[in-house]
């Protein structure tokens, strides 16, 4: 019964909630973005969602686009932003994702939406993270997050998907918040340098 009908009222209503009680700190937010990065306060990227299907995912726009005279982009330290170190110091940028969950995209927990690239990668036991919603924070990432190696992030997300309660929903929720308040690996210049993941 919460697999299937209550998660889903769950994440729109705490969502919905969530965002309103933002909406201030959002707002303020995307007009500093508006002026830091050239009237772009959004960064969109398609992501796999449940089964595999394919959406946009919404985020703060931290980093500008800028790139050397061979037109590749410059490395993190010369396009990240001070707004945008400021929003990733505390997790800030993570917000507009609430827009994903009440649009029923995301959840508020699940294995997190990585790159459309890494769909031909997984094995078969990989690919199970697809059999629910992605979410903003998960299991994996109140256990490590990018510290721990990919194949044990993997089996993080798979022992989600295979244990999903309510329960361990709402244990997930108050972790999250709590390294978030600590600042307990969130968005350091590490997690956003991880190594891409290449396969088995």
């Amino acid at each position: 019964m919460y697999k299937i009908i209550l998660k889903r009222i769950l994440d729109f209503c705490l969502s919905l909630i969530g965002f309103i009680v933002l909406l201030p700190i959002f707002i303020i937010i995307t007009i500093y973005l508006i002026f830091s990065n050239n009237g772009k306060p959004f960064f969109f990227q398609k992501r796999p969602g449940k089964n595999e299907r394919i959406f946009s995912i919404i985020k703060f726009k931290s980093m500008n686009d800028k790139k050397d005279n061979k037109g590749n982009l410059l490395p993190y330290e010369k396009r990240i932003t001070k707004v945008g170190a400021f929003i990733r110091k505390y997790s800030l940028d993570e917000i507009p994702q609430l827009i994903n969950v009440i649009k029923g995209d995301m959840s508020l927990v699940g294995p997190r939406p990585l790159l459309i690239e890494y769909l031909a990668l997984y094995n078969e036991e990989q690919k199970k993270r697809h059999l629910v919603k992605p979410g903003i924070t998960g299991w994996a990432q109140v256990n490590g997050r990018n510290s721990i190696s990919w194949e044990e992030k993997f089996k993080l997300d798979i022992w989600y998907v295979n244990n999903l309660t309510f329960l361990l929903d709402m244990k997930i929720l108050l972790l999250t918040l709590k390294r978030v308040i600590k600042k307990e690996g969130v968005n350091s210049k590490e997690n956003l340098n991880m190594e891409l993941f290449a396969g088995n």
